[in-house]
C-alpha cells in the first residue's frame, strides 16, 4: 500500500585486605542526636520531591511542562494560537453552538491529504465563516493509517477534554511527517501540547490513556463505518441539527466547493 496514498479503506484499525592480627577499634556508632538529623534531613528531600512533581502537574519528567506556551514553541504554533484566538471550543466542536451550518470532517492526523486540507482550506473557513458564527465545525478524528494515527488521535481527543483540540491537531498537520514513520511519536505528541498556551500538558497526557477518551474512538468509529466513510479528509455540510451532505472536491485544497457547499446550506 503507497506511503503518500491517503484515500484508502479504513481497517477496524512496540542491565579483604589480609587480616591484622592487630585488635580492631570498636566500631563508630552515631549519636542519637546524629540519626534524628539525619532522618530529619531525608525527610525534607522526599517532601521537597513529592512538591516538586506536584507543583508540575504531576509529572516527574523535567522535559514535560506544567502548562503549554509559545516559549520554545514548534513551528508555526503562534500562527495556530492566533488562528483559534476568541474563537469557542468544546471537545471536537468550533464555533458557535447556535451557527446555521455546520461542517463536519473525517481526517487522519497522519493523511498528507488532510495535512493540505488542513493547511490550506481549513484557515479560510475559520476566517470566513467560523469566526463570525455563520458555521460551526465538527472534528471526527479517524485513525485508520497505523499506530501514530490511534496515539495522534488519543492524544487530539485528550487536548479537546481542555477544549484544544483544533489548536493541537492544526499545529500537528502543519509539522506533520511523512505517515507511518515513527514521527507522530510521543516526544511529538508531547512538543505539540507544550506548544499550546495554556493547556495542561501532564493532564492531556493522562487523559489520552483514559476509559473515556478511548470510548470517544470508539464512538467515533462507529459513526464513520455507519456514514460508510472510506477515506480522508471526507468533508459534509448541511443545515446545523440536519442531514449533512458528503462536499464534492477535485483535490484536497479546493476551497471553492467547500465555500459554495456553505452557501447553498446557508440558505
Amino acid at each position: 500500500m503507497s506511503g503518500k496514498t491517503a484515500r484508502r479503506q479504513r481497517q477496524a484499525p512496540v542491565r579483604v585486605p589480609p587480616s591484622s592480627s592487630k585488635a580492631r577499634p570498636p566500631a563508630r556508632r552515631a549519636s542519637p542526636k546524629v540519626l534524628i538529623a539525619a532522618g530529619a534531613a531525608i525527610v525534607a528531600v522526599a517532601v521537597a520531591i513529592v512538591l516538586a512533581i506536584s507543583l508540575s502537574g504531576g509529572s516527574s519528567s523535567s522535559n514535560t511542562p506544567a502548562v503549554g506556551s509559545l516559549r520554545n514553541a514548534l513551528p508555526e504554533a503562534a500562527a495556530v494560537q492566533r488562528m483559534f484566538a476568541g474563537i469557542p471550543q468544546s471537545s471536537n466542536t468550533l464555533g458557535d453552538p447556535k451557527a446555521p451550518v455546520t461542517l463536519a470532517e473525517y481526517i487522519d492526523l497522519q493523511c498528507p491529504y488532510c495535512g493540505e486540507f488542513e493547511s490550506t482550506v481549513m484557515p479560510k473557513l475559520v476566517r470566513e465563516y467560523v469566526r463570525n458564527g455563520d458555521v460551526r465545525i465538527e472534528q471526527r478524528m479517524l485513525a485508520f493509517i497505523g499506530p501514530d494515527s490511534e496515539r495522534g488521535r488519543n492524544a487530539a481527543l485528550a487536548a479537546g477534554m481542555q477544549n484544544k483540540q483544533f489548536n493541537f491537531s492544526e499545529l500537528l498537520y502543519l509539522n506533520q511527517g511523512t505517515e507511518n514513520t515513527g514521527w507522530l511519536d510521543e516526544k511529538m505528541i508531547v512538543a505539540a501540547g507544550a506548544s499550546i498556551p495554556g493547556l495542561k500538558v501532564p493532564q492531556m497526557l493522562s487523559d489520552a490513556k483514559s476509559s473515556e477518551v478511548s470510548g470517544k474512538a470508539k464512538i467515533l468509529d462507529a459513526e464513520a463505518k455507519t456514514a460508510g466513510i472510506s477515506s480522508t479528509p471526507t468533508i459534509l455540510v448541511g443545515k446545523t441539527g440536519g442531514e449533512l451532505t458528503t462536499v464534492s472536491m477535485t483535490s484536497p485544497t479546493d476551497y471553492e466547493a467547500v465555500s459554495a457547499a456553505i452557501t447553498n446550506a446557508r440558505g
